[in-house]
C-alpha cells in the first residue's frame, strides 16, 4: 500500500509532467518554469560541488606555492630570549595562542650575534630558547605557512565559492519565477479582458 508521501510525490510528478507535454493549458511560461527547474537542479547537485571543487584547488595550489617560496626563502635558527615581553599579540599564521613579543639574541655560523624580536608562547621568558625564522636579509619573519593552513584555506576558500555559486543559482531560479509569473498573471488579464464580457453577457 503506498504511503502518504509516494502519493503526494506521484501527484507532484503528474503535474510537472504536464508541462512538458503540449496542452492548451500549458502555457510558455510554465515550459519555462519546469526547464529551470530541471537547470537548477543539474547545477545544485553537479555544478556546485564543482565549482566550489575548483575554487578550492586553485585555492590550495596558490597557498602551497607561497609556503614553497616561503620555505626557500626562509631559514630557521636557534635564539634565546633576552628580554621579557613588550605587548601582547595574537598568534601567526592559523595560530590563536596566546603570544607576546620578546628580544630574542643568535648567532650564526662565522657570523656575529645578531638582536631581534620576535613571538613567543606567553609563558616563556629570558633565557628560554626559541626557534626563529629569518630570511634572506637575516631579518625575522614569521614561520612559513604550515600545510595544516594550507589544507584550511583551500577548504574554506572551495566552501564559500560554493555557498555562492548556490546562492547565485537559487536567487536566478527565483528571478525567473517572478517575471514568470508576473507574465502569466498578464495573459490571464489579457485574455480576462476578451473573454469577460462574452462570458457575462451570456449569463444574463
Amino acid at each position: 500500500m503506498r504511503t502518504r508521501e509516494q502519493r503526494a510525490s506521484e501527484k507532484r510528478a503528474r503535474v510537472i509532467g504536464r508541462r512538458w507535454r503540449h496542452s492548451p493549458l500549458c502555457r510558455r511560461t510554465d515550459v519555462v518554469e519546469a526547464w529551470t527547474a530541471l537547470v537548477v537542479s543539474v547545477v545544485l547537485w553537479a555544478g556546485t560541488p564543482l565549482a566550489g571543487l575548483a575554487a578550492g584547488w586553485w585555492a590550495y595550489d596558490g597557498a602551497r606555492s607561497t609556503a614553497v617560496e616561503q620555505r626557500a626563502e626562509r631559514h630557521r635558527v636557534l635564539a634565546t630570549i633576552v628580554e621579557g615581553a613588550h605587548t601582547s599579540a595574537a598568534g601567526g599564521e592559523g595560530d590563536r595562542r596566546p603570544v607576546k613579543r620578546v628580544s630574542v639574541r643568535w648567532t650564526e655560523p662565522g657570523e656575529r650575534a645578531r638582536t631581534g624580536e620576535t613571538r613567543v608562547p606567553a609563558g616563556a621568558g629570558a633565557g628560554d630558547r626559541t626557534y626563529i625564522w629569518l630570511d634572506r636579509q637575516d631579518r625575522v619573519v614569521p614561520a612559513p605557512t604550515s600545510d595544516t593552513v594550507v589544507w584550511q584555506h583551500g577548504l574554506a576558500v572551495g566552501a564559500c565559492a560554493a555557498g555562492v555559486a548556490a546562492g547565485g543559482v537559487l536567487a536566478l531560479h527565483a528571478l525567473i519565477r517572478r517575471v514568470a509569473a508576473r507574465r502569466r498573471l498578464a495573459e490571464w488579464e489579457r485574455e480576462w479582458a476578451l473573454t469577460g464580457p462574452e462570458w457575462a453577457r451570456d449569463r444574463t
